[in-house]
This record gives structure tokens, sequence and C-alpha cells, in this order.
């Protein structure tokens, strides 16, 4: 039986399994995180975090989600790790990551507190106007990559596990999927969203990237002003901002729950 040192972290609910993978501890990430992310037969976690080499930056940042495919971004999962990293000592307080996605840059506001913030960069390909027609509904929805694929409907009222695997593999987000947020407007710099998440393939506590879409979205059709609060289901709240060049930011709390040796 194998093992490796772990640190179990969490994001606003959304939970991971950290792994310094530099010495490529993990072989076979794929594996590893379909066998660690089980809740009933190991930690469980919505993800594991590798951190590895980079030439271009501190690190390199991989996701690898609880149903063994691997993510190009995780906004909650890259504070995790950025705190991981400050704490072991890998990065400092203002960092680079290389992901799938693109470079990011972390800031550690303070580490005792587990106050991370991340530059999400400028999101992408949106499309706005778009009618989901699925469950014998019509759903109005706008698509935004801020990071991965992400489908934001302005509807809380439906079943979010239902609606939301019937959009992920709806025919007008093939071939890749999609998430999906469900979104409430709470005020002019408050939302509540709900997010069906694609390689977890359920409903999480809090997705960083479908936040960061969410506010994006609503900012975009003059619903809301950054910043804006995001109250996740998990009942903790992200703010999401943006600067002049419109790149987004994404700040909120990070747990360090624990660490120990896994065996896998």
């Amino acid at each position: 039986m194998k093992n490796a040192q772990f640190s179990k972290l969490s994001g606003t609910g959304n939970d991971f399994i950290v792994i310094d993978n530099r010495r490529k501890v993990i072989t076979n990430p794929k594996k590893f995180a379909l066998a660690v992310c089980d809740r009933k037969r190991s930690v469980g976690a919505d993800g594991v975090l590798l951190v590895e080499k980079s030439k271009k930056a501190d690190y390199k940042m991989r996701i690898i989600n609880s149903d063994g495919s691997e993510a190009e971004m995780c906004g909650n999962g890259i504070r995790c790790i950025g705190l991981f990293t400050f704490v072991k000592k890998i990065a400092g307080k203002q960092q680079s990551v290389e992901t799938l996605s693109g470079l990011k840059t972390v800031t550690i506001l303070d580490a005792s507190k587990g106050l991370v913030d991340v530059n999400m960069g400028q999101p992408k390909d949106e499309r706005t106007g778009l009618v989901i027609k699925t469950g014998g509904k019509s759903l109005p929805g706008c698509f935004v990559n801020t990071g991965v694929p992400h489908t934001v409907v302005l509807n809380s009222s439906v079943d979010v596990f239902e609606f939301g695997r019937q959009i992920r593999y709806h025919k007008l987000f093939k071939p890749a999927g999609t998430n999906v947020n469900f979104v409430k407007v709470a005020g002019k710099n408050r939302i509540e969203v709900r997010t069906y998440e694609r390689g977890v393939e359920a409903e999480t506590d809090a997705c960083g990237t479908g936040s960061t879409a969410s506010a994006y979205i609503t900012n975009l059709l003059g619903k809301t002003k950054f910043p804006t609060d995001v109250l996740t289901s998990g009942g903790d709240v992200l703010r999401i901002d943006a600067d002049e060049d419109g790149n987004l930011y994404m700040s909120g709390s990070v747990t360090y729950i624990c660490e120990g040796k896994i065996f896998y």
C-alpha cells in the first residue's frame, strides 16, 4: 500500500486534499483522486490539488476533480494552494501560479485569518441572451469562461441538482460541458449563488470561478455593481471586484483543516 504526506484545506466549504508533488510522489493523479476523494472510504474531498515545479512561475497547480478529471482552473482551489505553499515556505505572500488556464497571481492578505486574494484575470467567451430549453422549461442564461466554463441562470428556485445536471451536458455547451450557477440578486452589491460543479457532478458548498462568473454576469447585465459579495450555498461570502483593465479579483477565507499521512 502506498502513502503520501497530505494537508486538507477548505476554501469557503470547497474542500481539497493538497500534496507537495514537486518530487512526483503521485504518479497517477486520476487513480489517486478517485481513491482519496471518496468520503466513505478515505479522507474525502471535492478534489486534489498538486503542487508541481514550474519554469515560469513559483509553482504549477494541478487540479484533479473527485471524478478523476483534470480542471483548467479552480478559484477556491488556488486560494487553498496559495495558503498551503505559504505555510510550507514554498512561496511567499505574493505568488505567481501556473495553471492550465494561464498564469495567476495569488496574494496572502492575512495568513493567520486565512484571507487570500487571487487575480482571476479577464473573463472570455461570454455569451448573453441564451435560452436553455431543458426539463420542460426555457431558462434564460448567460455563458462566460472565468478559467473554466460557466453558465449563469438568474433563477434560484429550480432543483439545482436536476437542472444543473441537464444544463451541464446541454448541446449548447458541447463538447466541454459547463458548470452551472443559479443566481438570486439580493442587492446592488450582493448575490446568492448555488453551483452545480462539473467534475464533482453535484452541488458544492462554494465555487470560486462560479462566484466570479456570476458576479461578472450580473454586473454586465446592470443588476449589480462591483465590489459584489457572493453568498455561497455553504453560508460563506466571497468578494468579487474588478480593476479598470477588466481583471477580476476574488477574496475570501481559507481554513487549514489538518495534515498527516494518507494511504491509498
